[in-house]
């Protein structure tokens, strides 16, 4: 029988918190060529998926810049929604209580921005809460962020007491917009609230470019479910204008680049 000589307990204690730090972290990482991006890179990239939209229709390719590959989607002209306009999928993260996302975006010169659209955020729980299926505390709850006319921003949300049949909107302070050209660094954490009480969690930052990060929002009050049978367990990509008809459509070429995904806690 081989035998290990002992370690210090301090050394074993650091070799089980980097490997729970691994376990916990979720990265994507596009890989060239650039060009299509066809359904097989998208398996690759985002394995365990269950469906998505857009990536059969063509509105997605890998672009390089500055050395780095990203996903960009191009955003058709007249139409709405992630199949037709833009993209969508669920990328399974394994369940968690707490989860902090971060990824970059970078929105194209002359952006038509429209009435808005959706930006990726966090979800979990048995159903797709979006598209005016709302949250009622037992199928699930999604976290996106979205842009509104003019560039301006907002966190949509879809929870237990979402006053309304779509997600409840969050607006991001009234001087901000959303720059053209400039790559954004988003992080958004996410903590479930315990069942029957109101103490979700909801925090959202933005740093523009090499600029200071700052903090858009801050809620503590949220009730995300009102069972404990499920938490946070997809990072939920999803990018497109809409809204619930063409008057959301862009009118003018726009697209955006997405790179640095990372889930962690």
């Amino acid at each position: 029988m081989r035998t290990h000589p002992l370690r210090p307990r301090w050394l074993l204690a650091l070799a089980m918190m980097f490997a729970t730090v691994s376990a916990q972290e979720k990265r994507i990482v596009f890989t060239g060529p650039s060009g299509p991006y066809s359904v097989g890179r998208w398996k690759r990239d985002w394995p365990g998926c269950e469906w998505e939209d857009g990536v059969k229709e063509g509105n997605l390719s890998l672009v390089e810049r500055e050395g780095q590959f990203r996903l960009r989607v191009d955003y058709r002209l007249g139409e709405i929604g992630p199949e037709k306009n833009g993209a969508g999928w669920r990328f399974p993260i394994g369940r968690r209580e707490t989860a902090e996302l971060r990824y970059t975006v970078r929105f194209s010169k002359g952006f038509d921005w429209v009435k808005g659209g959706k930006l990726p955020g966090l979800c979990g729980g048995p159903a797709n809460v979006s598209g005016g299926r709302p949250a009622d505390g037992t199928n699930g709850f999604s976290s996106r962020l979205m842009w509104r006319k003019e560039g301006r921003g907002e966190a949509y949300l879809y929870h237990k007491n979402q006053p309304e049949r779509y997600g409840d909107q969050v607006p991001f302070p009234k001087d901000f917009r959303f720059p053209e050209e400039t790559d954004l660094h988003v992080r958004m954490r996410v903590t479930m609230n315990d069942p029957g009480k109101g103490n979700g969690v909801l925090r959202v930052w933005i740093r523009p470019g090499e600029g200071e990060e700052c903090e858009l929002i801050h809620r503590t009050d949220l009730e995300w479910r009102s069972v404990a049978h499920f938490g946070i367990d997809s990072l939920y990509f999803e990018t497109f204008h809409g809204g619930s008809d063409e008057t959301w459509a862009p009118a003018k070429p726009s697209h955006a680049e997405f790179a640095d995904f990372v889930v962690g806690e």
